[in-house]
């Protein structure tokens, strides 16, 4: 080989290994088969894009697990045999504050379908809770379905004439009198029970004779046998006591005797559809207190104890809702203890009494009852003549304003005595009543009331007059102060027993 050729064989190889030298760094040795189909050792790559600003990426789960995954494969002059323990995979720190238990069990397998909407019972009914009309008005004691209204008051006043004595210059006296009353009435869906009860005593510090009780009272309970059916119970009270100077005491007395009257009836109602009938049967017993005389005799009284039994029917037909007229049929025969009173006469008698009458409500401002008849009684003596007159009841209310009330009653009605001749007594009396609401806890009310009772046969007449005014002042539910001031008047034909009696008092009321 000549020299030149020499120097051009050494300029290719040293081109060639320049070349190998200078591959850029993206060059890639070709596949052993480019070299059997003439394809080039190695083929040049398109030049790597500019560098971009380096991002974190995602890592792949694979290497979190195994980081030596991460330079396997890629060019180092480190060894490429793994290290001693790279065959173990790295395990992820384990959690703290975690925990591998499930925070629910699992759910019970279901066995049976539960039961549509339709097959379910419905939900229990909350009660209405009533509109209140009186928010100062006690709540009462609930025992049971049947709620109790107690209370109690004590008063302390000044009355001129404690024993209504005719007498002139009848001295005053300064008085304590205490009262205790309670209401029921049930809250039955059937049968209704309802009544009320109330009692009284007046001491008098300077007279002690003129101390005296009173009472008054009813109980009426309602069976609903059916919707058409009902059963009636009532029962009844009432305890008072004689001035010294009653016509029926003929004598000079101490203190004031007691008469207590009470007793009961029963009966039935049928509804046919508008007319409704009652059946109602009574017995009315009437006790009256021997009497202490001034000399201290005891004057007995046993002769005018009696008792009354009654048997009434009425039938009612309802024309309007508010409007249901009556007729009204009774018989009652009155038995004394005594076949003879202490004037020698037998007081025992025969009552015949027809009526006619209505409860009406025409509206929430007027409603109430009106009845009115004729009675006529017969006694076993023959010397003491019939005894006839106009018997009757009303009890109106009448409530002009939401504030006013108005309330008259009366009553008209034949009694008897123990006056030698008389037959007996014709009482009629009439009572108003008007109250005002100054403020909802705030009453006052004005009343009056005027009797008459004449003696049948004896040309004796006794005119009774009371006027007076009394405030209420509710402090709580629990608690009123009470106050009130009541002229009397009694204007008789007997000689020496008019009396005039001004009573005023205070007090405070506890009510539950």
């Amino acid at each position: 080989m000549s020299g030149r050729a020499k120097i051009l064989l050494l300029s290719g190889s040293a081109l060639a290994a320049l070349a190998l030298g200078c591959l850029p760094a993206g060059a890639q040795q070709a596949p052993r088969a480019g070299l059997r189909t003439g394809t080039p050792a190695y083929v040049a790559q398109p030049p790597a894009p500019p560098e971009q600003p380096l991002t974190p990426a995602t890592p792949d789960p694979q290497a979190i697990r195994d980081p030596a995954s991460l330079v396997q494969g890629q060019p180092s002059a480190i060894s490429g045999r793994q290290p001693p323990r790279a065959s173990r995979p790295l395990q992820p720190p384990a959690l703290r504050g975690t925990t591998q238990r499930q925070f629910r069990p699992p759910q019970p397998p279901v066995a049976v379908l539960p039961a549509p909407e339709a097959a379910l019972p419905p939900p229990p009914r909350r009660r209405r809770a009533s509109a209140e009309d009186d928010p100062w008005a006690p709540l009462g004691l609930r025992l049971g379905a049947v709620t109790l209204k107690p209370a109690i008051t004590g008063s302390t006043g000044y009355d001129t004439n404690p024993q209504r004595s005719a007498t002139p210059g009848t001295k005053g006296s300064v008085f304590q009198r205490y009262d205790a009353e309670v209401e029921v009435q049930s809250d039955w869906n059937v049968h209704e029970l309802k009544g009320k009860l109330r009692a009284g005593y007046m001491d008098y510090f300077s007279d002690r004779n003129a101390s005296r009780p009173d009472a008054e009272g009813n109980l009426d309970l309602r069976l609903d046998a059916t919707r058409d059916t009902h059963i009636l119970l009532e029962s009844r009270l009432k305890l008072d006591t004689q001035r010294p100077g009653s016509p029926d005491l003929n004598a000079n007395v101490q203190g004031r005797p007691q008469v207590w009257q009470y007793g009961g009836s029963a009966g039935v109602t049928q509804d046919f559809n508008r007319l409704q009938l009652t059946l109602r049967g009574s017995a009315d017993r009437s006790d009256f207190e021997d009497a202490r005389l001034t000399s201290g005799a005891i004057l007995s009284q046993k002769d005018r104890n009696m008792t009354d039994y009654g048997l009434r029917l009425r039938a009612a037909y309802e024309v309007t809702p508010g409007f249901k007229p009556y007729v009204q049929a009774e018989i009652d025969r009155r038995d004394f203890d005594e076949k003879t009173d202490s004037s020698g006469y037998m007081r025992s008698s025969d009552g015949i009494t027809g009526s006619i009458g209505s409860t009406f409500e025409f509206s929430q401002q007027l409603k109430g009852e009106v009845s009115g008849g004729y009675q006529n009684r017969r006694y076993e003596d023959n010397r003491l003549k019939d005894l006839r007159g106009f018997v009757g009841d009303a009890s109106i209310l009448w409530s002009p304003t939401p504030l006013t009330t108005v309330t008259l009653r009366g009553t008209a009605q034949l009694g008897d005595t123990t006056i030698a001749g008389s037959s007996g007594t014709t009482m009629r009396r009439a009572t108003l009543e008007i109250a005002h609401a100054l403020r909802r806890n705030l009453t006052l009310t004005g009343f009056t009331n005027f009797s008459r009772t004449e003696y049948e046969g004896q040309g004796l007449r006794e005119d009774y007059l009371n006027v007076g005014a009394r405030i209420e002042y509710k402090l709580t539910r629990t608690f009123a102060i009470r106050a009130s001031f009541t002229h009397e008047r009694l204007n008789s034909t007997a000689v020496g027993s008019d009396y005039t009696a001004n009573v005023s008092q205070v007090g405070l009321r506890v009510q539950f």
